[in-house]
């Protein structure tokens, strides 16, 4: 694989920007008094995947790369976790929250398949 510098062109970028943007359509109908709490944290968790991914993908090599594809799969998992305490809090119907899920999760393969293609280098 060679290294990537143009990450725009990275599926599972773009797929982790349409997340983010996700998250913040559904956090819109939060309840006002979670708008520093998890409202906030689950923004940036998801805005944190696809940002550590374009850091990555500059960095000087791709061990660099490989750590910051890291930050960005524990983001997504930080993310997941959030995704579950709203569920569980009522914010959102089950099969808005578990679609996201099913998005979150294609996401994160991906992330460890890339993680791999690097680790073989």
């Amino acid at each position: 694989m060679k290294y990537m510098h143009d990450y725009k062109k990275l599926q599972v970028w773009q797929d982790a920007v349409d997340m983010a943007v996700l998250v913040y359509e559904l956090t819109g109908a939060f309840p006002k008094a979670e708008q520093y709490g998890l409202t906030s944290q689950l923004r940036r968790s998801a805005v944190s995947v696809p940002s550590n991914i374009a850091e990555g993908s500059g960095r000087n090599n791709p061990g660099e790369f490989d750590h910051f594809l890291g930050i960005a799969a524990g983001s997504s998992y930080e993310l997941e976790t959030q995704l579950i305490v709203s569920s569980r809090l009522g914010y959102s119907s089950d099969t808005e929250i578990d679609k996201l899920l099913d998005k979150l999760n294609v996401n994160q393969k991906m992330i460890y398949k890339l993680k791999s293609k690097l680790v073989k280098r």
